[in-house]
């Protein structure tokens, strides 16, 4: 096969090109979630916007850079080509974060890292797949390499940018964005020779056209809009985490720990250090459902990581109540203790949505796939802005609440989506043949987006 690269390339059990994306990918994220992570503060503190437009900007912003890959995607499959949209996109991204330095430059420099994402984000996950024969079992754990690179970045991100910006000032925390950015793209041009090729190439040939005609495309991309719609729910929920409930780690919580206050921004690199701790436990209890003919389906899955999110939602909301009745401040042990169960709810959404999409994505239509897993952070991040408008109107309590609703109903829907859904990915199977075999590729990877 022409995308598949020499066995005898291999670093560590896996493909070279596999390290580079890996590498790549944590440049890429640190940037991202590095600017990301001042960005609620820089609004509220240093632009001086009053809470509830930062929250609708901060929404818009973020769903706006995944929205932008729908568009990328297409342009990389069809005309660019995956690797030269990966250099275009990070170098655009790199400049956005540059320019976020000069406040009056705030807006366009946002618009600059959104274009810039609309044609690396769905081009650079979309070559992982090329890097393996059909029948290669290493597949399955790829998306989990990949993935250690991806959250590296994001435990990086706050801890350097977030310290720069809260410390030094907040140019300097987007500066060091934009150096991580310009370094990404530097890893991946080094090691562009150890990628496939066919991340040059624009069209599909026609061997790559999808199998089973219009119908078959058709029915694939139908699940795959039916299940993002009902994500937008999960992910409005979950953004939270980098806006309202950021300016709640400012204001609300006691960030204490001894005679040391936590920087507020180190509090965004506890996702990530849990994924790596608990990604591991979740793919051992897996395999072992698996082996035991007892793994459940990608939808019921992300139903009971759904759940999880509304009760890591109630946890806060019950917290929240009892800290006003007595007028004071929660500890940040609890906030802790929320983002143990949230994470665990994620690695039951993310990753599985994912490896859904993957699964389905017809030949030819890699990017443009992945492009609709984006989709569920445009559309969740704006409803996430929307909904944040409601913290300076609610009392915490009832906010977190409010989240355990959407997240609860989003729970619901996906375990009601679960029988189409089994009967859908059959058909695909079937569709797919012996040349292009069903995996379980991309379940053990969350997104950072």
């Amino acid at each position: 096969m022409p995308e598949v690269l020499n066995a005898r390339r291999d670093w560590f059990g896996q493909p070279r090109g596999l390290s580079v994306l890996a590498f790549t990918e944590m440049w890429e994220v640190f940037s991202f979630f590095g600017m990301k992570t001042l960005l609620i503060y820089y609004m509220t503190k240093q632009l001086m916007m009053p809470q509830a437009q930062a929250s609708l900007i901060y929404g818009g912003y973020s769903g706006l850079a995944y929205f932008t890959p729908l568009l990328g995607g297409l342009i990389s499959d069809r005309w660019l080509g995956r690797r030269n949209a990966v250099i275009a996109g990070g170098l655009i991204m790199a400049l956005g974060h540059f320019m976020l330095t000069f406040p009056a430059l705030f807006y366009p420099a946002l618009a600059t890292v959104a274009a810039g994402a609309g044609l690396y984000l769905p081009s650079l996950p979309s070559q992982i797949a090329g890097l393996f024969a059909a029948d290669d079992p290493r597949r399955a754990s790829a998306y989990s390499v990949y993935y250690v690179g991806m959250n590296l970045g994001a435990l990086l991100a706050p801890l350097v940018c977030g310290t720069l910006g809260e410390l030094l000032g907040w140019h300097w925390g987007f500066g060091a964005a934009g150096v991580g950015m310009v370094i990404g793209v530097t890893v991946y041009c080094l090691g562009a020779r150890h990628l496939p090729e066919t991340a040059t190439r624009s069209p599909p040939s026609p061997a790559q056209r999808p199998v089973g005609g219009r119908d078959g495309l058709g029915s694939r991309f139908a699940l795959i809009a039916v299940v993002a719609a009902v994500v937008v729910l999960f992910r409005a929920a979950y953004e939270q985490i980098g806006n309202t409930l950021a300016l709640w780690l400012d204001n609300g919580v006691d960030r204490r720990a001894g005679d040391w206050t936590i920087p507020m921004t180190w509090f965004q690199s506890i996702n990530p250090a849990l994924i790596f701790l608990l990604t591991p436990l979740v793919m051992l209890a897996w395999t072992r459902q698996a082996r035991a003919g007892r793994e459940p389906s990608p939808l019921v899955k992300m139903s009971l990581g759904a759940g999880l999110l509304g009760l890591a939602y109630l946890v806060l909301a019950g917290v929240a109540a009892v800290a006003q009745g007595e007028g004071v401040r929660p500890g940040w042990i609890w906030f802790a203790l929320f983002a143990v169960i949230l994470t665990v709810g994620e690695l039951f959404v993310m990753p599985v949505c994912l490896g859904l999409f993957g699964r389905l994505a017809p030949a030819g239509f890699a990017a443009t796939a992945m492009a609709f897993w984006f989709m569920t952070g445009f559309g969740g991040n704006l409803l996430a802005g929307a909904l944040g408008v409601l913290w300076s109107r609610l009392p915490p309590s009832a906010f977190f609440a409010l989240m355990a609703a959407v997240a609860g109903l989003a729970a619901g829907l996906l375990w009601l989506l679960d029988p189409a859904a089994r009967a859908a990915e059959r058909r695909a199977e079937a569709a797919r043949g012996p040349a292009e075999p069903a995996t379980r590729a991309g379940a053990a990877l969350p997104s950072a987006f």
